[in-house]
């Protein structure tokens, strides 16, 4: 009789705790991003974090997670604030040109002779649509529609959206900083008591997993973004800091940069040179090709013990699923998937090896 009686309370309280995690997921699914991005920072920021403890004895209960915390705000906001500088510039730039175009025309640039192909075709469109002044306000305006106001509605709420999570984030990479040791050890516990010593391995190969694609993607993208802004500012591509910043934050994504290389070479041949813009494409092409082929291989293989193309199905399916946070939480997925996969097969051939 106790027997059943304990058996029915132990189901009920099983269920109780998991209507309770539901009800919880549900009420903060809001914040489930802006708490995975803090795991993510604090994982990525924690060998500093460490090392600003052993130098700065007695202050590192509050001071350093608030200084990591302000350092991690500046990253973001300041090449924010710079990019937004820009784009107001620019915006009042081609303000100014589409009121001239709708007084005046816009006549046929001179770079269009230069084209390689097509010259006498997009000169003929542009003498249609945009050479007489009547037509460059009819296709001006058929882009000023409606649709627009809808549009930069909806990019005013997600833009709020992401601000509130973004400040989220650093509210909680402080306090997650705070507590680490404390949190550390709560988690330790809590994985032996659940899953046992293959739940501390697998939390270890997670944390591993998502350092080295942090070191894999975001180092050799700012090296690629450095790079490449050097190569703008060479070529004579307009906003080369800017457009640097772009392409680092690209290069991240595979088969990003590409994208930015493009849009650098279109620039230059706005400008009329042909021979810079095939000069950044092909600098370009060949240091994407040495980082994606060798040196980021390396940096997450290395620390994930992960083939590249398990690598690059988990940032890509990451990316897909989760945006931006999926490339850090994708290739983490696929390392526990197939370091489970190994110990399986590691304890197969144990068991086949006993019973002969």
């Amino acid at each position: 009789m106790n027997t059943g009686t304990e058996t029915a309370q132990r189901a009920a309280r099983l269920v109780l705790v998991g209507a309770l995690l539901l009800a919880g997921l549900w009420v903060a699914h809001g914040f489930v991003p802006a708490l995975l991005w803090a795991v993510v920072l604090t994982i990525a920021v924690d060998p500093l974090h460490l090392k600003l403890r052993a130098w700065m004895k007695g202050s590192h209960r509050i001071v350093i997670p608030l200084v990591i915390t302000l350092i991690a705000a500046l990253v973001v906001l300041v090449p924010l604030g710079f990019g937004i500088t820009q784009a107001l510039r620019e915006a009042h730039d081609i303000s100014s040109w589409i009121g001239q175009a709708q007084a005046q025309g816009v006549p046929v640039p001179d770079w269009v002779t230069r084209l390689p192909v097509g010259a006498d075709a997009v000169r003929e469109w542009w003498q249609t649509h945009l050479a007489r002044p009547e037509d460059a306000a009819e296709q001006l305006r058929m882009l000023s529609g409606g649709a627009w106001l809808a549009h930069s509605r909806a990019i005013g709420a997600n833009v709020a959206h992401r601000a509130v999570v973004f400040g989220f984030t650093l509210l909680t990479l402080f306090f997650v900083l705070r507590d680490r040791d404390a949190l550390l050890e709560q988690g330790r516990r809590a994985v032996l008591k659940l899953f046992g010593p293959a739940g501390e391995r697998v939390g270890t190969q997670a944390i591993r997993s998502v350092r080295g694609t942090i070191d894999g993607l975001v180092l050799v993208g700012l090296g690629v973004g450095a790079l490449m802004a050097v190569v703008y500012l060479v070529a004579g591509v307009p906003h080369p800091l800017l457009l640097g910043a772009a392409t680092a934050i690209a290069a991240m994504i595979p088969f990003g940069a590409p994208l930015l290389f493009a849009l650098a070479a279109v620039l230059l041949l706005l400008q009329g040179s042909v021979v810079g813009a095939v000069a950044v494409v092909a600098i370009g092409t060949a240091i994407i090709f040495v980082a994606d082929h060798f040196i980021r291989p390396a940096m997450i293989g290395g620390a994930t013990q992960l083939p590249f193309l398990w690598v690059l199905i988990g940032i890509l399916g990451g990316v897909e699923t989760l945006g931006l946070l999926g490339l850090f939480i994708g290739p983490a997925v696929m390392a526990v998937l197939v370091m489970l996969w190994r110990e399986f097969l590691a304890n197969g051939r144990d068991d086949a090896s006993s019973s002969a």
